[in-house]
This record gives C-alpha cells, sequence and structure tokens, in this order.
C-alpha cells in the first residue's frame, strides 16, 4: 500500500490538527542542508496558513510518529 502524500497530523507549533504534506524533492534537499541529516524522506511539512494576507505557512517539518522530533520546532525554509 503507498503511502498518502497529505495526511491531517497534530502540529506542536499551531496546537491543533493541520494538513501536513511529504516533502519534495527539492526541499528534501534543502532540509538535509538545513538539519544536517542524511535521510528526511520521513518529514511533512505543516501546510497551515498562518497569516491569510500574506498565505505565510507555518513550515514545522515533524515525523509521522514523532509530533516533536526535534527539542526546538524546526520549520523548513522556503526554497527560493
Amino acid at each position: 500500500m503507498a503511502t498518502p502524500r497529505t495526511l491531517t497530523l497534530a502540529c506542536s507549533t499551531c496546537k491543533g490538527e493541520h494538513r501536513h504534506r511529504l516533502l519534495t524533492g527539492e526541499e528534501q534537499e534543502k532540509a538535509r542542508a538545513q538539519l544536517g541529516l542524511k535521510a528526511v524522506y520521513d518529514f511533512w511539512l505543516c501546510e497551515n496558513v498562518l497569516d491569510p494576507d500574506t498565505g505565510a505557512q507555518c513550515r514545522n517539518l515533524r515525523r509521522y510518529l514523532q509530533l516533536k522530533p526535534f527539542t526546538e520546532p524546526a520549520k523548513l525554509a522556503p526554497l527560493e
């Protein structure tokens, strides 16, 4: 059975259930560089819109089975 690309998961930053998605290839490369990790294929990105005027998303990273995989929340920087 294939893993769905989007899920509703709890976000430790937004404090609620929000839509999350798997990282794209470019985002995986950025996350590896930003976090200094080799494997980021199991990270999910929160898509909750924090500011409706600008459309800014939360972008908090989490693992499927770990609500808080880091001591401090890790947010993926936007792609340029």
